[in-house]
């Protein structure tokens, strides 16, 4: 898995020693409530074990995760993930601190040139709840294409949700 340099950030591998800036930048009800997957409250325990996880799994089947890295922290991440033959599902979070600084979109670029240039995929997906605007301007801005809406599609905390099916193809 690549290390991927910017002026802003560096996309990376998580780390043992990420845990913490892990826990303090995830744990925010906004990060939360904009994603299915993350937990609120997050813990310290919980972004450890996320962390042992991931670093035991990097390759095409388990996906890849990378660390958002802006001044030696974790200030987001971002992965490839259900990686089954020609496409894969693109997911991110960001600190709310870096919000609206165009960071999201220029990582999420990287991972897709990444997908299509040296894992030769072919699609690359995302479902968004059709609430987060932000999520969908970034995917807007980095030449997704809006395919559908899924009525009912997310379950979270017995709740369901619609979302939208973004998809990038190349």
């Amino acid at each position: 898995m690549p290390i991927i340099k910017t002026k802003e950030f560096t996309l990376r591998p998580f780390r043992k020693e990420d845990a913490f800036s892990l826990f303090k930048n995830i744990n925010n009800k906004k990060i939360y409530r904009n994603t299915l997957r993350i937990k609120y409250p997050y813990t310290i325990n919980g972004a450890r074990s996320w962390i042992k996880r991931s670093m035991k799994a990097r390759n095409r089947k388990s996906g890849f995760k990378w660390a958002i890295d802006i001044n030696s922290e974790v200030a987001g991440g971002i992965g490839l993930v259900r990686i089954e033959g020609h496409q894969a599902e693109i997911g991110y979070w960001l600190a709310e601190k870096y919000w609206g600084q165009g960071i999201m979109t220029r990582a999420v670029r990287l991972v897709v040139n990444y997908g299509f240039n040296r894992l030769k995929l072919k699609r690359i997906f995302a479902y968004v709840f059709t609430f987060n605007k932000a999520s969908q301007k970034v995917l807007f801005k980095s030449g997704f294409k809006k395919e559908g809406l899924l009525k009912k599609h997310a379950e979270k905390n017995g709740k369901y949700y619609d979302d939208y099916l973004y998809a990038k193809i190349k």
